[in-house]
């Protein structure tokens, strides 16, 4: 069985200009890859630590701190390991970091090793990532592709704060292909687009490359929505839903959320309202982050009312971690999950996680970062464990397009084995 040669890690930017890693491992046999990790917005105390070196350099941004972890600490333990013994390989790293939140070397060191580890062991054994992420962890039966959570519009911090909600979002009907979905999806942009010139409102794009108009409320992006649809030859609420990625944890101040279709702010019942509101009128069939963590109660009666009918995701506060999962199941909070691989840092640790999803019978979301790369990691990830979601962004910008894109390979290629 192939073994790890050498490793090389260097510093790239990221979709924003954000330093970031990436890193180049060689096999015994000749065989190579390389990978790169996306970066956080922000901060999150929950998350494992994206480590920064802090200095004068790039405003402290620069990541070769990281960078000479793996080098210099991490590559001579990994040197002529088994390239498939991911879990040997991940306990390695855990080991030499020894931290409970990975600060010591840094989640971005760690995933990047522990992911070019995976996508080289698929290549060892002659398998795509997805299919050899099925056969490893045996997560999924059948191999079947998710559906599609696609950014229309940009707002919160991704957007300049045009709108309050961080992602407007489409998303494509069961009954629809993939290819047709993103068919829809790339007709449904240009007509946005073009909606917004027509109006002269803003058509620059946000941090992910979803539009960011300039309008007085966020019923406004909604019904821009349903306007740009009904000039396509798609049905709104038959062939394309809404989603909603709220980030409520940025709206709260002073005990009330702050959005603008509101001069007072509105209470947690009143949140509540609007929420069930915009899934009766819009037909909302995806809701994120709706509430800030410790709104237990919120997230509890949005999801008796409206879980039978929508999915209730959280992610900024259960950050991969299992004994999370657990919680939001067993306090039935919402009835999804989306997770990121940076969050935690290993693969092992984030297979451990989706079981934990799948476990308690909860939705899988496999999510995208804001400072994204070229990498489609995350994509044959999503497709090897089988998650009834995925999140790349809007249908636009390289960074996006290339995880559609190879979506659209994962397709091609199932649908050749069929036939």
């Amino acid at each position: 069985m192939a073994k790890i040669y050498a490793l090389q890690a260097k510093e790239v930017f990221d979709s924003r200009g954000i330093p970031t890693i990436e890193l180049l491992l060689w096999l015994d046999n000749g065989f190579s890859t390389i990978t790169s990790v996306p970066t956080p917005t922000d901060e999150n105390q929950n998350e494992a630590v994206d480590l920064r070196d802090n200095d004068e350099r790039l405003l402290g941004l620069g990541v070769h701190k990281a960078i000479n972890h793996i080098n210099q600490i991490i590559a001579p333990q990994v040197v002529e390991k088994e390239i498939t013994a991911q879990g040997e390989l991940d306990k390695i790293l855990l080991d030499l970091d020894g931290t409970a939140n990975k600060s010591r070397l840094g989640a971005n060191a760690i995933l990047a090793v522990s992911q070019a580890v995976l996508k080289a062991g698929a290549i060892s054994v002659g398998l795509p990532l997805y299919e050899y992420i099925q056969k490893k962890y045996n997560l999924v039966q059948e191999l079947i592709l998710p559906s599609c959570i696609v950014t229309a519009l940009d707002g919160g911090s991704h957007g300049g704060k045009n709108l309050d909600f961080q992602e407007f979002s489409l998303i494509p009907a069961s009954h629809l292909s993939l290819e047709k979905s993103l068919e829809m999806i790339a007709v449904i942009k240009q007509k946005l687009e073009n909606l917004l010139i027509s109006k002269g409102a803003i058509h620059a794009t946000g941090l992910t490359g979803g539009f960011t108009p300039n309008l007085y409320r966020n019923l406004d992006a909604f019904e821009l929505l349903v306007e740009a649809i009904r000039t396509t030859p798609y049905n709104f609420a038959q062939d394309v839903f809404f989603g909603l990625q709220a980030c409520a944890t940025r709206l709260f101040e002073a005990g009330k959320y702050r959005i603008r279709d509101s001069n007072q702010g509105l209470t947690e019942d009143e949140m509540i309202k609007f929420y069930e509101q915009l899934r009766e009128k819009y037909k909302i069939i995806y809701l994120e982050d709706p509430f800030i963590e410790n709104d237990k109660k919120s997230w509890q009666t949005l999801n008796r009312d409206l879980g039978e009918t929508t999915t209730i995701a959280a992610c900024r506060h259960v950050a991969a971690k299992v004994n999370e999962i657990n919680k939001i199941q067993q306090n039935k909070m919402a009835n999804a999950i989306v997770l990121k691989p940076r969050q935690i840092g290993t693969v092992s640790e984030l297979m451990e996680s989706i079981k934990a999803v799948k476990d308690q019978n909860l939705n899988l979301i496999i999510s995208h970062s804001t400072g994204e790369t070229l990498e489609t990691f995350i994509v044959d990830l999503a497709v090897g464990v089988g998650a009834n979601f995925v999140k790349f962004g809007p249908l636009n910008r390289g960074e996006r397009i290339v995880k559609y894109n190879r979506l659209l390979d994962i397709s091609r290629e199932l649908n050749s084995k069929e036939n």
